[in-house]
């Protein structure tokens, strides 16, 4: 019933993988994986239609090549580099386990001390991983779990083997512990992968709510995911009482740089003019693309002398010589919008800064204009700047 069940999850990484090959590392390392604890599971089951001189070192060298795959694939996952040298010597050591105690000196209980030693050190690696690069959330402590029973269950199996001295290890046997081995060895391939998928599928899910709310081209916000921001932002604003200044940028006769230069040169210029604006912000403030050519941004906690600050900043830092191979140069106008009351709502700022934005293209453009009655009525904590 477990490989019956592994070859459903191999079934579902693989489709997994094909549908996501980006977007969540590491899946084709734990279907690769589950083909070969599959296979080691079918070679098991030849015991005694082949001389156990072939059949043995074959299938315990798939099932090592199995638990690495998935150590690598969870490596993988987590940002790491796979550890192909501990695979590799693992499960090399696990043919040189059977040559010595199978064919050369033949001791099963050393052979399953062995090769439970080396199923515990590729498990617990992948431990280690998960607890020092997994996100603290329940998914992730129960991925752990998962990898930590079978390596405890492992270890004590190596341990009971060298003093037992195989009595009670085969599964022709009985003895205290063979119950809770099948247990846990035999559905390890099936909790396993039960256990990566439910934190794939939660990392999966935040890069498409990430995805949903970021423009694709330049990978800031876009207009669903600003409205996000700011709702959270205005709450926030509302409770200590400081003020909210938001800005319209546009690029200056960016029609002519795509007729010029081409479409593909127009996109460069706006991840460059994106990761300009984004370079000047501080953390709590946020950017997005609106369409075409034009950006929005929010100030929290700014008022106009600032906000006409980061303006200044955006420009200047848009003309500064940049590294990498030359683009157009460009301009930009700003329409700076500050708030007139407490809770204005994101349409009459966005308003307002549009018309900012007008009047600075209808005089001249490359130029910062400010809306009118940015003075809010109420008393505002005082703003902290972070640009002096």
């Amino acid at each position: 019933m477990s490989t019956v069940m592994a070859i459903a999850m191999a079934g579902i990484m693989f489709s997994a993988q094909r549908s996501f090959p980006r977007a969540v590392r590491g899946l084709r390392e734990w279907v690769i994986g589950l083909f070969c604890l599959i296979l080691a599971s079918a070679l098991f089951a030849l015991n005694g239609l082949l001389p156990d001189l072939i059949l043995l070192p074959i299938a315990n060298s798939v099932f090592l090549w199995g638990a690495g795959m998935q150590m690598a694939g969870t490596q993988k996952f987590y940002g790491e580099v796979p550890g192909w040298r501990l695979f590799h010597a693992t499960w090399l050591l696990g043919l040189v386990v059977m040559l010595i105690w199978l064919a050369w000196r033949p001791d099963f209980a050393m052979r399953v001390a062995m090769f439970s030693f080396l199923m515990m050190a590729l498990l617990l690696n992948q431990t280690v991983v998960i607890v020092r690069h997994g996100e603290r959330h329940l998914t992730t402590r129960l991925f752990a779990i998962l990898s930590l029973l079978p390596t405890l269950a492992l270890l004590h199996r190596g341990v009971m083997a060298l003093q037992a001295d195989g009595v009670g290890l085969s599964l022709g046997h009985g003895g205290p512990n063979q119950g809770t081995y099948l247990a846990i060895l035999s559905f390890m391939t099936l909790l396993l992968p039960v256990g990566f998928m439910t934190v794939a599928t939660r990392h999966l899910y935040m890069v498409l709510e990430q995805r949903s709310n970021r423009d694709p081209l330049t990978s800031v916000l876009n207009r669903r995911g600003f409205d996000e921001v700011h709702a959270k932002e205005n709450a926030r604003a509302r409770r200590s009482g400081t003020p909210i200044a938001v800005m319209s940028i546009d690029l200056d006769f960016f029609k002519a740089i795509n007729d010029l230069h081409g479409h593909a040169v127009g996109d460069q210029v706006l991840i460059e003019v994106a990761g300009v604006i984004s370079g000047v912000l501080r953390g709590s403030d946020a950017v997005a693309r609106f369409g075409g050519e034009e950006f929005v941004v929010l100030l929290s906690d700014t008022r106009q002398a600032r906000a006409e600050l980061v303006a200044q900043r955006i420009q200047h830092a848009l003309r500064e010589p940049r590294p990498g191979p030359g683009l157009p140069t460009c301009t930009l106008s700003i329409g700076i919008a500050c708030q007139r009351a407490q809770g204005e709502q994101l349409d009459s700022l966005l308003l307002r800064s549009d018309q900012a934005l007008y009047r600075a293209k209808q005089l001249g453009r490359d130029r910062v204009e400010v809306a009118g009655d940015a003075v809010a009525p109420y008393t505002l904590a005082p703003a902290i700047s972070l640009y002096g």
